[in-house]
């Protein structure tokens, strides 16, 4: 396989190796990279000589940073159906690493955000080195924390969920693994030796304990009771409410973080995050789907994209620009069935 390829998979005894590769784009995750992975996992899944999978990212800066989102505001901005395309082959994926067969082992080295969270913290094995910078940004460019937050932000202890879907929160190890985010810290030092360990068939659990350390104190825990406190409203108003009311240096910066957000991202993610923690995984993916294709005929998404990524100017023009000016019946919508259109699985 080229070495100019985009993801490159690579067997080490025992072990199927996937890299993500673009390095330049901080491993941004594509349509090709998502339609190349998922038939190799098929592959190794039937293949006895593979024992388990490691997926990687090239560089030392990120795992991955996300979706292509450039390319989705293109496509979606176009009425490219690649731009819903890329949301059911992705979300398709995820369910699958979710039930892979095998030990799947990410390696959550550098910055891991949006996409890159989908084929990484749903995996048996989640590892965070010291380089780890772990956020689900999406409010803030118009979106939802999808790929799977919708499962596993609610599951995180308390509060810590909604707190990191509606802030976009970012976490480095030590956090990670007190939210439940990542299992286990180890060294960046220590990595080539871990696979090692995989590749000589050594087992998981115990190539992983004997090369993690300690990944000291994690500064979220600091603030579990005001978390707890704040989100654990029952609207995305009243924890605004409750963070005015607080009037705190922690809870003002809080409230000064949210009121940059999109409100409908914010009263979308907020009901996704409490509907999540009644449904199973899949159940959890076909409401993403929904959301998705909603979001992908709104407003916010490509004004986020435009004021974040495009022009930089970081002054996004939310539509509508407060919590009370949308309408109930429009949060609502996002949530409706797609009928013949809902995502399905292999």
């Amino acid at each position: 396989m080229s070495e100019d390829a985009e993801v490159i998979f690579t067997r080490d005894g025992v072990a199927g190796v996937i890299t993500l590769n673009r390095p330049k784009a901080l491993n941004a995750l594509t349509l090709g990279m998502v339609r190349a992975i998922h038939p190799q996992l098929k592959a190794w899944a039937a293949d006895d000589a593979v024992k388990l999978v490691v997926v990687e990212g090239a560089g030392e800066k990120a795992f991955c940073a996300g979706g292509d989102i450039r390319a989705l505001h293109d496509w979606g901005k176009a009425g490219d159906r690649e731009v819903i395309d890329f949301y059911r082959e992705e979300y398709r994926l995820n369910v699958y690493i979710k039930n892979y067969p095998k030990p799947y082992i990410a390696l959550m080295d550098g910055i891991d955000m949006g996409g890159g969270v989908g084929v990484s913290v749903n995996g048996s094995h989640r590892v965070a080195t010291e380089r780890l910078t772990f956020a689900m940004p999406e409010t803030g460019i118009g979106l939802f924390p999808d790929v799977g937050g919708t499962y596993f932000l609610p599951r995180c202890p308390g509060e810590i969920g909604m707190f990191l879907g509606l802030t976009g929160e970012r976490l480095k190890a030590a956090d990670a693994v007190h939210a439940g985010i990542a299992d286990i810290f180890v060294p960046a030092e220590n990595l080539a030796a871990l696979k090692d360990k995989l590749a000589a068939g050594e087992g998981v659990d115990a190539a992983l304990k004997a090369l993690s350390a300690d990944a000291g104190a994690p500064p979220l825990a600091a603030h579990r009771t005001e978390i707890d406190k704040h989100f654990s409203k029952n609207s995305v108003a009243a924890i605004v409410a409750s963070l005015e009311a607080d009037g705190g240096e922690w809870a003002s910066k809080v409230r000064a973080t949210l009121a940059g957000k999109s409100p409908t991202s914010l009263l979308v993610a907020y009901r996704q995050i409490r509907e999540g923690a009644k449904l199973s995984f899949e159940d959890c993916m076909k409401l993403e789907f929904r959301l998705t294709n909603r979001f992908m005929r709104g407003h916010d998404f490509y004004e986020g994209v435009r004021a974040i990524i495009i022009d930089k100017d970081q002054k996004p023009q939310w539509k509508p620009a407060t919590l009370e000016a949308v309408a109930q019946a429009e949060v609502d919508a996002y949530f409706a069935t797609l009928g013949s259109d809902e995502l399905t699985f292999d």
